[in-house]
């Protein structure tokens, strides 16, 4: 693999957010240079896009791009990837460390579309990885050594949180971290419509919400202590966050959220399942 003291060479297939995302974290991180990235898309849309955002000018030949790159990232839609694979089989080098973002198409079923051998690792990353924000979780087929774990880590890291975990856990990370902006975004809208309600700007109340939220994540990550720990430090006896977190429980906040995140995680294991071919007649 390369150093990381050298300008790395990764190639995106696929120009989207996720894809525009990385690119922007490697060159922001100094880890490669515009001259460095190779990037392919289907969409003129995608292409002028990632051209803006990164100053890589994209192509609509795959295989160019994985034949010359260290690195490859699969950056296109969970249902384009298995075809792709075919598509480049024989573009690929034996030492190119290829990483997927795509959800629910797992290692092995990438793997027998790659050359056998071929480093594999999946990733799951999250949106706020756009705003250098994110929590990304991978896991390494059995051909990816350490090195492309920390490698793939590098990465990742100028985006936001990272960890290493089994394959077996990254549905679990699809149902808390995957989808959870979705989860946080209601969170802020509500919060927004209840300062309205009691006669705050709407502009106003938004930016309390959000940064309420922002504020409290940091106080977890920071601090290192317990949500519940930090919860009781601003609970008072007979005060106004006991009335709130009352409300809460009657609600059954806590337990839909837990909901939700298997509901993801759930849909997550049914998308990785490979689909029956429909009988005839």
């Amino acid at each position: 693999m390369p150093r990381m003291s050298e300008p790395l060479s990764v190639g995106f297939l696929g120009c989207g957010q996720m894809a525009t995302a990385i690119a922007g974290g490697l060159l922001s991180s100094q880890t490669a240079t515009a001259e460095s990235l190779r990037a392919s898309g289907r969409s003129q849309a995608g292409r002028d896009a990632f051209a803006a955002a990164t100053g890589v000018t994209p192509t609509t030949l795959s295989a160019v791009v994985v034949a010359n790159s260290d690195v490859v990232v699969l950056a296109v839609k969970p249902k384009q990837i298995l075809d792709l694979l075919d598509q480049v089989r024989d573009a690929w080098t034996p030492e190119t460390l290829v990483i997927s973002v795509a959800a629910g198409v797992s290692n092995a079923a990438m793997a027998e579309r790659l050359p056998v051998g071929q480093p594999l690792v999946r990733v799951m990353p999250n949106t706020p990885c756009l705003v250098n924000a994110g929590a990304s979780c991978f896991a390494r087929h059995a051909t990816a050594t350490d090195e492309h774990a920390e490698l793939t880590a590098a990465m990742l890291s100028p985006l936001g949180l990272v960890e290493e975990v089994e394959e077996s856990l990254l549905d679990a990370v699809v149902g808390v971290s995957g989808s959870g902006p979705a989860y946080a975004y209601q969170i802020i809208e509500a919060l927004s419509d209840g300062g309205v309600r009691q006669g705050l700007q709407r502009p106003l109340a938004t930016r309390l919400a959000a940064q309420t939220l922002l504020g409290a994540a940091q106080m977890v990550l920071q601090t290192g202590k317990h949500p519940g720990e930090l919860k009781d430090a601003v609970t008072s006896p007979g005060g106004t966050t006991i009335a709130a977190l009352h409300a809460l429980e009657r609600g059954g906040l806590r337990g839909t959220l837990m909901n939700a995140v298997e509901a993801a995680a759930k849909r997550s294991r049914q998308m990785g399942k490979p689909k029956r071919p429909r009988r005839s007649g």
